[in-house]
């Protein structure tokens, strides 16, 4: 198996690639961080590209489709910005809809163009749980999330008559550096999955089925909740997550 994982260089992205590594596949690793990259070992190929940098996005969807082709594409790389929607920097929040959005649509587009993805694969796109229980203080990150989900979904049915799995993954708070910097301190990150089980699930899934997933038990009863009553999941998640971001529980 050949894949390519954006975002490798830390929290999921690193999981997955590692699991694809540790199973014999080789591995294309996306990230702006050089070093960590590097670190992933010499078996892999890494590829250093700020994401925010919409201008270079043509060049490397090229240079990545003629690394292909995949048997796996996940559109993992992400960043949040987090508080009040009238407080956050316009360049902070175009940076989220950059490298969550622009990004993974452009490389989509070049992987296509290139036939990069091989007959019996799957392009998986990495969501979040946000986009049913809502994220009170991170709209653009939710706006994202929202956003490549129905881009997502637009891929499936077309994709499929090419032999091509769309999996979209709505993944819960993880034991990440990313959840340390945009979730609220607390006891609440014993109850943050691993990285390294949610990509063992979302691999699991992945080769086997389109549509979506919800790793964990406990963030999928979260989502079927927010679907039978979003005005109470998105009072929880503002009193758990928000006021406690802003200092007003």
């Amino acid at each position: 198996m050949r894949a390519l994982i954006t975002g490798a260089a830390d929290g999921l992205g690193r999981a997955l690639g590692e699991a694809v590594v540790a199973r014999g596949g080789s591995l294309v690793a996306l990230d702006r961080d050089e070093a960590r990259l590097a670190a992933l070992g010499e078996g892999v190929d890494a590829v250093t590209a700020d994401l925010t940098d919409t201008a270079a996005l043509d060049g490397l969807g090229d240079d990545l489709g003629r690394r292909g082709p995949y048997d796996l594409i996940v559109m993992n790389a992400g960043i949040n910005t987090t508080g009040p929607f009238e407080a956050v920097p316009i360049a902070d929040q175009s940076a989220v809809i950059a490298v969550n959005l622009t990004a993974p649509m452009a490389l989509t587009a070049a992987l296509l163009r290139h036939d990069a993805i091989a007959a019996g694969g799957a392009l998986v796109f990495v969501s979040s749980l946000s986009r049913f229980v809502s994220y009170p203080g991170a709209a653009s990150y939710v706006a994202s999330k929202h956003g490549i989900a129905v881009f997502a979904k637009s891929l499936r049915r077309p994709l499929a008559k090419q032999q091509i799995r769309v999996l979209t993954v709505f993944p819960g708070p993880l034991d990440t550096g990313h959840a340390e910097r945009h979730a609220p301190p607390g006891p609440g990150r014993m109850r943050r999955m691993a990285p390294e089980v949610a990509a063992t699930a979302i691999l699991a899934a992945a080769s086997r089925r389109s549509g979506e997933f919800v790793p964990g038990a406990g963030p999928h009863m979260l989502a079927a909740l927010a679907r039978l009553a979003p005005g109470t999941a998105t009072a929880i998640m503002r009193r758990l997550v928000f006021q406690k971001l802003n200092g007003t529980d």
